[in-house]
């Protein structure tokens, strides 16, 4: 496939569009959109196919609005049919959506075999009261959605739905909306440091999508993934890393989103999820907290719906990656979880989840890119010194470096308006509020916020990692 060839067709559609002659426009519109969804199929790598189908879809929307000034200046042109009409129907030219429609004149011989009610049917279809311009509308509506839905389905860009048969249409719409993000745009430069995780997870998940004949057997795909680390540490940035260089389907879960109050509905929720998941792959689903969920089964304080819970999400997890040496690692569904506390998770679950890993606090080449990252839209006086900040923070989780950062950058605001009125804070203008952020700022700053982790804490992840991780 040539590219350059799909290049000179969308540029001739659109000089053809924009010169008038429609007809052609449509042609090379339809031609190049074909080509695109014929390039896509023999790409392999998934980031560079996902932006070509951005590409297709941009020509799909420019085309459709083609084929709408088409329809449009049909509509003017098209000759429209003579209705046999009484000379009285003719000259009513009011609005029926204004006046009130005329009353049917009665039939003095009334057809005894009919029903009585079929004159009035076959006088809603083709009164003519009923405007021209509504009912021909009507039929240029229809034909066009059959059209596009014709077009979707030869050019393979119609969008798979779920089937969701067998349940509640609440459940499924509720998934549906809340759950799936088919690109959540989070890349690995995004996020700082980290490299050890990354690579594992990148090894885990996304080369399994990028050489598929090569992870076959006991080289297959992992089942599931399980990061392990101090809250604000870049857990959940990271998954969304993977659904984004993956093009993987993202299901974002919480204990909420799987939790009913109505008996046997929270097990219905985990299956649905899954079947989705599978429909949709290759997809991700990210389960955050995941001790909320399945904490460690047969304590005294479990609750027996919490319990069939649990067995439904093992039963699930059973049935999803790449278990056999047939299966197609570009249709797996991975399961990537992430929790604050693994020693409450329930052992079954941790055998399913198979690569353990650790996220740790940053180091101190992380955290010099946590505050660089952090401010990038800010100014920074001269004096301002990243490396010291960073000595000083150390210990601190991404979450807060990102805090102090936020605090340090709003302290220049807070001394511009101190002693103002209300009226001359509004009066202020944005570039009174644009000063550069000094390195005092963060002195005061970092007296007054510490560190969200301790430690002891530190030590038990460690142990439970030493005792359990899988890296």
């Amino acid at each position: 496939m040539n590219i350059a060839d799909i290049c000179d067709n969308a540029k001739k559609g659109r000089e053809y569009a924009l010169l008038g002659n429609y007809d052609s426009s449509m042609v090379y519109y339809q031609g190049v959109i074909q080509q695109i969804h014929k390039h896509c199929q023999s790409l392999k790598d998934p980031a560079l196919k996902v932006k070509w189908q951005q590409v297709r879809q941009e020509l799909i929307e420019e085309y459709e609005q083609v084929k709408g000034i088409m329809g449009t200046l049909e509509s003017f042109r098209s000759d429209r049919p003579v209705d046999v009409v009484s000379p009285q129907s003719e000259e009513r030219t009011e609005d029926p959506a204004v006046w009130p429609p005329p009353t049917p004149a009665e039939h003095k011989n009334p057809v005894p075999h009919k029903r009585p009610n079929s004159g009035v049917k076959q006088q809603k279809k083709d009164s003519p009261d009923r405007p021209k311009a509504e009912r021909h509308g009507n039929r240029d509506a229809r034909a066009k959605a059959k059209e596009d839905k014709a077009i979707k389905k030869a050019s393979g860009d119609e969008e798979k739905k779920f089937d969701g048969t067998g349940y509640d249409t609440d459940l499924v719409d509720s998934l549906e909306r809340d759950i799936i993000s088919r690109n959540p745009n989070i890349h690995w430069d995004d996020i700082a440091d980290l490299e050890d995780a990354k690579k594992l997870l990148r090894e885990a998940v996304v080369l399994p999508m990028w050489m598929p004949d090569f992870f076959k057997g006991i080289r297959r795909p992992w089942k599931g993934v399980l990061m392990v680390g101090p809250p604000g540490t870049g857990k959940t940035m990271l998954a969304k890393a993977v659904a984004t260089e993956c093009g993987t389907t993202f299901f974002n879960v919480s204990s909420s989103t799987l939790t009913s109050k109505y008996r046997g509905e929270s097990e219905k929720l985990v299956r649905l999820l899954f079947e989705m998941a599978r429909f949709y792959a290759p997809t991700t689903i990210f389960i955050d907290e995941i001790d909320s969920i399945c904490g460690r089964r047969g304590t005294s304080d479990e609750h027996e719906a919490s319990r069939r819970v649990k067995s439904e999400m093992l039963v699930q997890m059973d049935g999803v990656g790449g278990a056999t040496e047939s299966d197609d690692p570009s249709k797996m569904v991975m399961v990537l979880a992430a929790t604050n506390f693994p020693w409450d998770i329930d052992e079954a679950l941790k055998r399913r989840l198979e690569k353990r890993i650790y996220i740790p606090l940053p180091t101190a080449v992380g955290r010099v890119e946590l505050l660089k990252i952090n401010l990038r839209e800010v100014e920074l006086a001269d004096d301002v010194d990243l490396d010291l900040i960073a000595e000083k923070i150390a210990g601190y989780s991404g979450a807060d470096i990102t805090n102090v950062c936020r605090d340090a950058s709003m302290m220049a605001m807070r001394r511009r308006i101190q002693g103002l009125s209300p009226e001359e804070i509004r009066a202020l203008s944005k570039d009174e509020l644009q000063m550069p952020v000094t390195m005092e700022d963060f002195t005061l700053t970092l007296k007054k916020i510490s560190k969200s982790v301790s430690a002891a804490d530190l030590e038990k992840y460690e142990a439970w990692m030493t005792e359990f991780g899988s890296v």
